[in-house]
Formats: C-alpha cells, structure tokens, sequence
C-alpha cells in the first residue's frame, strides 16, 4: 500500500504510519473483507452477498438458510458461499455468526494461503488474539464455538488443530469488524480486514473508517466492485505520524473509555486525552449563569437523578411505550436544564432520545427544538470531523426541514454535508442522499425568501395531501414545487 507502511509503534506494538502527507477526506487506503458473515438476528432480512436490506430475498435451495437479492448476488457469492452451502446441509442447521466467520476463514485460509493479495501487509496468524487475557466468562464462550466448529467443520476438509481454530475464535472477538447496510445506518455483519486490525487506537484519532458496498447492480459479476472498507483521513496527517483510529465513543469519560478499552481490547489507553482526562469537565459540568457556577453539590444530585432516569427511560423505550419516554424525558430535563450544563452527556442523551422520538410521533417542532440543542453540545465536545457529528447534524437538519424550519434545516443539512464529503466520501449512499437534500432544501428556501405565505400554504397542503390551485411565482419554480413535501405520517 503506497500511503502506509507497518512500524513498531512505541508501547503499541505494530501499527501503520502515513508514507506521504494526506489531508482530510483523503482516502488512506481500502481493504475488502478477507470474509464476513451476517449477523444471525439478520439472517433472513439481509442478502448475504451485498449486505443490503431487501423485502424480498431469494433464498439459497441447497441449505435454506443463506439469502439473496437476486441470481446475480447468488453467483457473485457462490465462491464463498460453495462450501459452507454442503457444511450447513450436513449439519442440519446453520451455527452462529463467529462460528460460520471462522469457517469461511479458515476455508480461505486452506484454499488461498495466509497472503491473498499484493496490498495485505500482515497475515491472519500474525495477529493478536488475546486468548489469555479473556475474562473466564469469555473464554468459555469461545469453547463453546470452538467445541461448535468441530461438529461443524466437513469432515473431507483440512483438519486443523484446536490451537489454530482458538486463534482464528480469538482474532474474531478482538480485531472482528462490523459491517454496515448500505447506507451505514444500522450494522448488520461482522468481518474480518486484516490491514484495518493494524490501524491502533487514539481517543482523538486522525482517521475514520467506513463501510462502502460497491456496486453489485451488474448482471455480469465481473463488473461487480468489492464490498470493502475505507480509511480515511480526518485531519491533516505528517509524513510520518502514526494512522490512529478510535475503537470506542469520545463522549463517554475517560474512565469508562479505559474500563471498555481495557476488557474488549486488552490494553490502557495513554493518549494524550486520557491523561489529561480532557473534555471530562464539560461532560459532566454544571451550568454557569453571569458567570457564577452551580454548586457541586447540586450538580452531583441532578446527575445522580438523570442515571436512574435513563435507566427508566431505556426501559420504556425497550417496551415500545413512547408516550412515557417523552414524560419521562420532560420530567429529567426539567430537572437537568437549570443545573447541568449543555455538554453534559446525560442531558444530551436526554435531549438525543427526546428528539427521535417526538420526530417519530410526529411532534416535530418539539424534536427539532432539542435536536438543535444536541448538536450544539457535541459541538463542543466531538472533533469538526467526526462522523457522529456529521450524522447527528444531518438528523437535526431534517428533523428541523419536516418541522418546516427550512432556514435551519438548510444550514445543518449543508454542514452535515461538509462533514460526510471528508468522512463517507462524496460517492457514499449517504452523501448522495444528503447531496439531494441540500438541493431540494436550497430550492425551498428560495421559495421561503421569496414568499413565506406561499411556501407555509404549500407546505400545509402537502402535508394534508389536499391539491392545490398554484399562485403567480417566478418562472421556474413551479415544476420544483410539486414533489417539495412528503405526506406527513399520522
């Protein structure tokens, strides 16, 4: 890979380092999977061959368990699909996802080698499995999916040794990848990228990784583009600098980054915003007003008071009772605005949730009110790159663009924009849906500026689906005018 090249990174072991200057939104390099597999709990609503969500999925006729969109991605997958196709039918039944991970690992691993291209710089034995390290609990589940691999694995394939099936068990649980659906909202699968396992943590890194599918549309599979991830750059990276990439949330504390750092991963993180346990204080700060703070004492209360109403909150909101998600939310916030400061991540987890599910119930003002104020908060918290900012932004832009706040809605839309161009790229799904946003929202706001009237009087019979007689405007901007709205779900 012409950007990177392995180094001994100092109290990290292995790890990449940029071979030229790369500025954000660059791609440092992409890697497809050496496999992946679905997710059980998705077997049956995800095509195993492009990773996209489908009404309909053919199913595979020989196992009965594998899914797909169409003959086209049934053949584009049949390579890996050929062998774990007659294990399923042998056994009966299909085992869960790491097992079937491992096998199409280890089916790879006999029928390729250990390097399957010129771009892999290190081999699947060559990485960390942590075997010993893993808590007792952990380690009997892998002896379970081991014990599980053994009934699995076709007895006229190459047989392995237990040390050599533990290892592929002990790389999937700790260098395992999720893999998105196509437009990087809900992950649906997990894989396995060699390259990507070298790329070290950093709270506070200089790169970001995301899913692109490729284009699989072709009936021809040889012009099928690989489902592969991507690195890329967040910020201006050095000839030099070491390629960092974050493994857990920023807005979590410190503490609780360590504590997960440590028992999914294996290692205390030393950056620079651990140390310094920076932006702690914002996340659990208290308010200031006139420049006088909020006693501790208080803020601590309120705090005390927002766990246990999260708590009740996740409950409700597992039980599908909306209603009393949103009384529970105005009840804490009631609480927490007077006391906590806005980058408190109680308050803007309060604030996040209150947003989605007014916006699902339709109360859009509401849910564009406290969407705008969660934005404001991980402002001031995330980096200017990061894609949970441009993601968040985007949500609170077209929360405010239903709610018909088209001047906001416009301006976060464009941000969220800027955002995803440097880290999805501009030929992500995502991008592009965003792109035609901006545009019909830039389109409407035109329409506002030039006759709020108009555009209100629109709006509403769009939203009621009742026709309506069209009024002198500028030539232009009628035919844009007729498919601006949405009906608005009752």
């Amino acid at each position: 890979m012409e950007n990177v090249q392995v180094f001994d990174s100092p109290g990290k072991g292995r790890g990449l380092k940029a071979t030229k200057e790369l500025w954000a939104g660059d791609v440092v390099f992409s890697e497809p999977s050496f496999a992946a597999v679905v997710f059980d709990s998705l077997a049956e609503n995800i095509c195993h061959s492009c990773f996209r969500r489908q009404q309909k999925l053919q199913r595979c006729t020989q196992c009965r368990f594998a899914q797909y969109c169409d003959r086209t991605c049934q053949r584009a997958a049949w390579e890996e699909h050929k062998q774990e196709c007659g294990a399923i039918k042998t056994y009966e039944k299909a085992p869960n996802e790491n097992v079937r991970l491992a096998a199409r690992i280890m089916w790879r691993l006999d029928k390729e080698g250990s390097v399957v291209n010129d771009m892999q710089v290190t081999t699947i034995d060559d990485l960390e499995d942590h075997i010993y390290d893993m808590p007792e609990d952990d380690l009997k589940e892998v002896k379970v999916d081991i014990h599980n691999f053994l009934d699995y694995w076709p007895r006229n394939s190459k047989q392995h040794t237990v040390d050599s099936i533990s290892h592929i068990f002990g790389v999937i649980n700790c260098n395992g990848f999720t893999v998105s659906d196509q437009r990087g909202l809900q992950a649906v699968g997990v894989g396995l990228f060699p390259n990507l396992c070298l790329v070290n943590h950093n709270c506070w890194p200089n790169c970001t990784v995301i899913l692109n599918h490729g284009n699989q549309s072709a009936v021809d599979t040889m012009f099928h583009s690989q489902r592969r991830i991507e690195l890329r750059a967040q910020a201006k990276i050095e000839e030099g600098e070491e390629l960092t990439v974050s493994y857990v949330d920023f807005m979590n504390l410190t503490e609780d980054r360590q504590r997960l750092l440590k028992s999914q991963y294996f290692f205390d993180c030393t950056c620079e915003h651990c140390q310094g346990h920076l932006k702690d204080d914002l996340k659990m700060g208290g308010k200031e007003v006139d420049g006088v703070k909020v006693p501790e004492e208080q803020v601590k209360e309120v705090t005390e008071y927002s766990q246990k109403m999260l708590e009740k909150m996740d409950s409700a909101r597992s039980a599908g009772q909306y209603h009393e998600v949103i009384k529970i939310c105005r009840e804490c916030m009631e609480k927490q605005e007077p006391v906590l400061a806005d980058t408190h991540i109680y308050q803007l987890r309060m604030w996040s949730t209150a947003s989605e599910v007014l916006s699902y119930l339709q109360y859009l003002e509401e849910a564009a009110e406290y969407a705008r104020k969660m934005v404001d908060g991980y402002l001031k918290i995330y980096h200017p790159n990061s894609p949970t900012l441009g993601m968040s932004t985007m949500r609170a832009g077209v929360t405010h663009w239903q709610a018909g706040l088209i001047e906001v809605g416009h301006g976060m839309i464009c941000k969220a924009y800027a955002i995803l161009q440097i880290t999805h790229g501009p030929t992500h799904p995502i991008t592009k849906d965003l792109e035609a946003m901006r545009m019909q929202t830039e389109m409407e706001l035109r329409m506002f500026k030039q006759n709020e009237y108009i555009y209100h009087s629109m709006r509403e019979a769009a939203l009621k689906n009742q026709p309506m007689t069209m009024m002198n405007e500028p030539t232009g901007m009628e035919e844009g005018i007729k498919n601006l709205f949405r009906k608005q779900k009752k």
